[in-house]
């Protein structure tokens, strides 16, 4: 089963009220007797593939920085069983419950106690797992938006059930989201045709904001169908970034990464820096000035700067914004949904 399917654009648009409604949902369902043993985990191993491991670095950086001993892995990394991971909670996430990876992960898991992160449910995943979250079946584009987002306000949160947080730091989303997609389409208008032109992205980030800069990288090769890569700053700085030429620089971040910014852009390669500073653009920097925030609403925040990001090279390297090339029957239980495609590639599906 699918969720109700929209354009890349209509998931833009729902965003703001979106993630209000899912924040609230997730709140009554964290308050459930089923899930109050959340705050006893000591171990929890996160796992995924695709977009929903990236969004996995936001659980597991807010829940080490409140002591808690979290980890990520692909699917594919535990889909033949846990030996080798010390785990307490195996914590799969996939939107439609239906990732091939992800479910023989759960399969495999043996006695571990499984906990399902989803947005449709009914699902696959969700039959499997001892425990479960949705995000309320939210409508989603096949390059996700919502979906996307969404899942990091659940992992937050859960994070947040589990490190026995008392802070909520999703009230007031919605105006966040809205004043950062306004920054962001002034910021990147300028720049776009330039970008249109590069031949590949570099997305570079640290801590929690991992989660924007492997989405980032994931709807650049989707969307604008540009190829890309993420890596973490430290990494970027040990060699990665020598291979800068006629490449378009995703940067996130307020510390070492405004100066790998100003470095990049420096030496004439087109950066976007994505930061709280205040950091004045150039003919080669290109800035969208976010608000201060919590790890897991700036992530939000940053995803937002990326899909105005690729709404805008899709244009300008003529691609289709809901065109896709590949429908892979085996990564998803019962193969691809003739009409999640449909949406996803009319003119493919059309000819």
């Amino acid at each position: 089963m699918s969720g109700s399917r929209i354009t890349f654009q209509a998931g833009q648009d729902a965003q703001p009220e979106a993630l209000e409604r899912i924040a609230a949902h997730l709140r009554t369902q964290l308050g459930a007797a089923s899930l109050a043993g959340l705050r006893s985990v000591r171990r929890p191993l996160f796992t995924g593939i695709g977009a929903s491991y990236a969004a996995l670095a936001v659980p597991v950086a807010v829940l080490r920085a409140h002591g808690v001993a979290a980890q990520r892995a692909q699917s594919d990394e535990v889909e033949t069983g846990l030996t080798g991971f010390d785990t307490d909670l195996l914590l799969g996430v996939s939107q439609g419950g239906r990732s091939s990876e992800t479910l023989a992960a759960f399969k495999a898991a043996g006695a571990a106690s499984t906990l399902a992160v989803l947005n449709v449910t009914p699902s696959p995943l969700g039959d499997l797992a001892e425990l479960r979250v949705d995000l309320g079946n939210e409508p989603d584009s096949y390059a996700s938006t919502v979906g996307f987002t969404g899942t990091v306000v659940a992992l937050d949160l859960l994070a947040g059930a589990i490190a026995g947080r008392g802070e909520d730091p999703w009230h007031g989303i919605a105006a966040q989201l809205r004043t950062v997609r306004e920054r962001a389409a002034e910021a990147i208008a300028p720049v776009s045709a330039r970008a249109g032109g590069c031949v590949a992205a570099d997305c570079v980030a640290s801590g929690a904001s991992r989660a924007a800069a492997e989405e980032t990288a994931l709807l650049l090769r989707e969307v604008p169908r540009m190829p890309a890569a993420a890596s973490t700053t430290r990494t970027y700085l040990h060699g990665e970034m020598e291979s800068a030429g006629n490449t378009l620089h995703v940067v996130l971040g307020d510390g070492r990464e405004v100066d790998l910014a100003r470095s990049l852009s420096g030496a004439g390669h087109l950066t976007l820096l994505v930061t709280a500073e205040e950091v004045p653009a150039t003919d080669d920097l290109a800035v969208v000035r976010l608000p201060r925030t919590a790890a897991a609403p700036r992530v939000v925040l940053e995803t937002v700067v990326a899909q105005e990001l690729v709404r805008a090279l899709s244009a300008e390297r003529g691609v289709p914004i809901e065109a896709f090339v590949f429908a892979n029957d085996d990564t998803k239980e019962g193969g691809v949904d003739p009409g999640d495609f449909a949406i996803g590639s009319p003119e493919l599906t059309h000819a």
